[in-house]
């Protein structure tokens, strides 16, 4: 699905969003915390933050939090994401890892990543983070 673009209101309304959704993280262990908030191409936003764990693999991601805050409310054959912004307590660059950005393609591959990088803030689209993602469709 071809997105409209995202406006400079949209942007700033995420990335504040994000901000706010980071200070609720649980990172007694890094103390990195971090914040996502999803917009749909309905125009719903919704936010998560990381949550850690002693076992380090089960730590929870703010943006699959989102993910799965979103599915919660709305319902998967209703999501479709159009952008998800990231912030830090940190302020440092930091993209959606590459679990994140698989977990995002399952509900757009045109969506819109807003991420602090080493210039400041910055808009790509997931396929340019995820060019060729894994995808079942090929297969069945």
């Amino acid at each position: 699905m071809n997105q409209s673009p995202l406006t400079e209101s949209e942007e700033k309304q995420l990335i504040t969003k994000a901000e706010a959704a980071r200070k609720k993280a649980y990172a007694p262990y890094s103390q990195f915390q971090v914040g996502a908030a999803l917009l749909t191409h309905q125009g719903k936003i919704f936010t998560g933050c990381n949550v850690e764990n002693a076992s380090y693999g089960l730590t929870m991601c703010a943006e699959r939090n989102a993910i799965a805050t979103a599915i919660a409310e709305e319902g998967a054959d209703n999501l479709t994401i159009k952008a998800i912004a990231i912030a830090n307590n940190r302020h440092i660059p930091c993209s959606p890892c590459g679990a994140c950005r698989q977990v995002i393609a399952e509900f757009s591959t045109d969506a819109s990543l807003i991420f602090l990088s080493r210039e400041g803030y910055q808009t790509r689209s997931l396929s340019q983070l995820l060019p060729q993602e894994f995808s079942l469709s090929d297969i069945f």
